[in-house]
């Protein structure tokens, strides 16, 4: 039996995350690491507009030249987005190395991890996956929850987040603090509160 993937959310404020390549594809995975708050470093030879708008800006850094297996030190993770299978699959046998998670776009035997399909609403995200074999379809079953989920969802998830944390500080753990967290969990949105 083949293995699954194991889901999980990776916290990635401030740690250091490495992008090699500068174009559209590369782009995108920028945006979402910064999304995450990481720390990152792009290095490539050339980088398109937006890219270096972001170096020019501080919100990344870009080192102007081609990959060296140095690049992945001290690194937690690596996106290979060039458009030279060559150098993706270098990246990728570099990371396996020094223990470092890379993902090569497009390329699911050289990745350790895959990029979801992400629907957000406030704290709440909802991540798809097809294991790297359809990416095309991960998006299209995003468009579908993102237009069936109200965007006023997120407000009401907060609310929720703040009851648990008084409900945590009030009651030891327990089984009556268990079943009253899980009943807030299936509770609905008060009149005064938007609905989902």
């Amino acid at each position: 039996m083949k293995p699954t993937l194991f889901p999980m959310f990776i916290k990635l404020a401030g740690r250091t995350c490495v992008v090699i390549g500068a174009g559209a594809v590369a782009e995108s995975k920028i945006a979402s690491l910064l999304e995450s708050g990481a720390q990152v470093t792009v290095v490539a030879p050339k980088a398109n507009e937006e890219i270096k708008r972001l170096a020019a800006s501080r919100r990344i850094r870009w080192v102007s030249r081609k990959f060296a297996p140095a690049d992945l030190n001290r690194v937690f993770l690596v996106v290979a987005a060039t458009s030279d299978s060559e150098v993706n699959r270098a990246v990728f046998n570099q990371a396996a190395e020094r223990g470092v998670l890379c993902n090569s776009v497009d390329d699911p035997p050289n990745c350790d991890f895959y990029f979801p399909a992400v629907v957000r609403r406030g704290p709440l995200q909802i991540a798809i996956s097809t294991s790297g074999e359809s990416p095309a379809l991960a998006q299209r079953i995003r468009r579908e929850l993102e237009d069936n989920l109200n965007a006023s969802l997120g407000d009401w998830v907060e609310d929720i987040g703040g009851r648990r944390r008084e409900i945590i500080a009030a009651l030891p753990p327990s089984d009556d603090r268990k079943r009253l967290l899980h009943r807030l969990a299936h509770s609905e949105p008060s009149p005064s509160e938007p609905q989902p």
